[in-house]
């Protein structure tokens, strides 16, 4: 029974690896997975009961991050709709090629810490297109991008899902996690900034312009954006002091921003502010990815409930006898397949019985797996939203990119390390 499962696991996590060669959405293979994984080892066990019981354990847990997903999904996508992102692009002024190049890599850094590694991806990919007409020069900005959008996600509780993950499942809080990995997550920023910054030389060729339409009036872009930025920074504050889950924040956010925008379009024409309502943002949000996510984590759920996770855990502690050592294997692994698995695997794998809330083991995987993503253009969310977008090659990442994100890696996680040994931290 367990063989069959495992095998199912790693034949679904192949085809999820190599979705862009076999085409088929990694969404469906990790549902399919999911569901044929359950499937087997309920057919295999006498007790059904316990099984139905384990089987709602793990969506219970999962479901709390599905809806912060959605909710945090959402807020950006009617921010985006009221062309709120605006706002940002009309503060770039600057053509120099290097400048334009730091201003972009810490709005990715600080953005994502706020919003999330994803959509901060999404949106300076369409930044981007209308400040620079190079693509070859556009590429490495992108390339950049994904290492900054990463590393920023890694520091945050919500600019990541593996850190928001952690969060959620009670092994690391807010003011420990921001305290202890932003340093580290700066300098695997800036390392790999300054060698790719040498490439850029010059000013950059913009876009020609065209007439904007936008739909929305100065007041209701800034309000919007501000509000759905100040109702994300909300979420931590509101779970520090309600001691809720933080997709109860979210719903409560989105909630609060669902009624001020019926607001303040209800003498409009229903034409013209259907594009501008929750109701259009709710289905233009990345479902799939949502539905990849709960395939994946359910997955999980399964090798967690039989066992496999746990022998893995001990295989690993036998073999290499080191924390620093199992995790930074697990982030460098992040790159290579997703880091949402990884990061569920280890939490099925080491209890907090073993490794309490903002113990070292737990900070340090919030670093490596948020940031080791970066190494290949496949091994974030990031890096597969830009790979989209731009059609970014893979080969084209690995021989320009890869090699500048592993120094930066591992100049982050040694600050880490060093930082832990001599403060404390």
């Amino acid at each position: 029974m367990e063989f069959a499962i495992i095998l199912i696991f790693i034949l679904g996590y192949l085809s999820i690896a190599f979705e862009h060669v076999i085409n088929i959405n990694k969404a469906a293979t990790a549902l399919v997975t999911a569901v044929l994984c359950w499937t087997v080892y309920i057919l295999t066990q006498s007790d059904k009961l316990l099984v139905h019981h384990q089987l709602q354990e793990h969506l219970g847990e999962v479901s709390g991050i599905l809806f912060f997903l959605l909710g945090a999904m959402t807020i950006v996508e009617l921010i985006d709709a009221h062309d709120g992102f605006q706002i940002i692009t009309e503060k770039i002024k600057t053509k120099n090629a290097l400048k334009l190049l730091w201003i972009i890599s810490f709005i990715a850094f600080f953005l994502s810490a706020v919003l999330d590694n994803l959509t901060t991806t999404i949106v300076l990919v369409s930044l981007l297109r209308k400040l620079i007409s190079d693509r070859e020069q556009k590429l490495f900005y992108l390339g950049i991008v994904v290492i900054a959008a990463n590393a920023g996600g890694a520091w945050s509780p919500i600019g990541d899902v593996t850190t928001t993950m952690l969060w959620i499942g009670g092994q690391i809080n807010v003011i420990p996690i921001i305290t202890k990995l932003f340093i580290p997550s700066l300098v695997c920023l800036i390392i790999p900034l300054l060698l790719i910054g040498r490439k850029l030389k010059g000013n950059v060729i913009p876009p020609e312009k065209t007439e904007e339409n936008l739909t929305t009036t100065p007041f209701e872009r800034k309000f919007v954006f501000y509000l759905g930025v100040c109702t994300l920074i909300f979420v931590p504050i509101f779970k520090t002091i309600t001691h809720l889950p933080p997709y109860m924040a979210i719903l409560f956010g989105l909630g609060v921003m669902w009624i001020i925008t019926e607001i303040i379009h209800k003498d409009k024409d229903e034409d013209d502010k259907n594009f501008l309502t929750v109701v259009y943002a709710l289905r233009k949000i990345d479902t799939p990815s949502i539905l990849f996510f709960l395939g994946i984590l359910v997955s999980i759920g399964a090798l967690q409930s039989i066992g496999t996770l746990g022998k893995l855990a001990t295989t690993l502690d036998q073999t290499f006898h080191n924390e620093s050592v199992i995790v930074i294997i697990i982030g460098v692994l992040s790159s290579i397949v997703d880091n949402v698995p990884l990061v569920a695997a280890a939490q099925g794998m080491y209890p907090l019985s073993q490794y309490p809330t903002d113990h070292f083991f737990w900070e340090f995987l919030a670093y490596t797996t948020g940031t080791g993503g970066s190494i290949l253009i496949i091994g974030s969310a990031a890096g597969v939203a830009a790979m989209g977008m731009e059609k970014i090659d893979f080969i084209w990442y690995l021989k320009n990119i890869t090699f500048w994100s592993l120094i930066g890696f591992f100049s982050g996680a040694g600050v880490y390390l060093l930082q832990h040994l001599l403060l404390g931290l």
